[in-house]
């Protein structure tokens, strides 16, 4: 499976309502979140599962990379994409999508870090990197990702996406 690692784009400092998971993407955010999925279609990139954390800044970076695409697929919320759950948990929550051949996860830093890095390594802090807001990062998974083993296939960030638009 290759699965493709997003992280949502620019966010509110803070929601209306105070919590966190209200925070919704600023303007630009958007605009330039719409460019970048823009950038992910030109460059052949395609999706068999869309997955989201449950938070309002990652679902919509979601349905802004679904709109792009038709919204084929739909996206989905996966709850151990959410802040605060363990790297291993939403590991362990792709399992059932291991039968597609490219799945996309929205989240947060340092989650998304983190599974990289257990996937790619079987170690959650051993492989340091962070990704910008909007950032992507494509990794070739094995049957078994939560044993490590995974190879990084590329790792962009969201201005580098940007301009892959035609």
């Amino acid at each position: 499976m290759i699965l493709y690692i997003l992280r949502h784009g620019i966010a509110e400092d803070t929601a209306e309502s105070g919590d966190d998971g209200a925070r919704k993407l600023t303007p630009k955010g958007r605009d330039k979140m719409r460019d970048a999925a823009e950038g992910m279609r030109e460059f052949g990139l395609k999706f068999e599962a869309i997955l989201t954390s449950p938070l309002a800044r990652a679902t919509e970076t979601a349905e802004m990379v679904a709109a792009a695409y038709a919204n084929t697929p739909p996206p989905q919320v996966l709850p151990a994409l959410a802040t605060g759950v363990p790297p291993a948990e939403a590991v362990a929550a792709l399992r059932p999508f291991a039968k597609h051949k490219h799945v996309m996860i929205v989240g947060h830093e340092p989650q998304l870090s983190a599974v990289a890095s257990l996937l790619l390594t079987g170690s959650t802090d051993a492989a340091k990197m962070s990704l910008k807001k909007g950032g992507c990062i494509a990794l070739d998974v094995p049957a078994r990702p939560d044993k490590g083993g995974a190879e990084l296939l590329w790792m962009l960030t969201p201005r580098q996406l940007r301009k892959l638009r035609k």
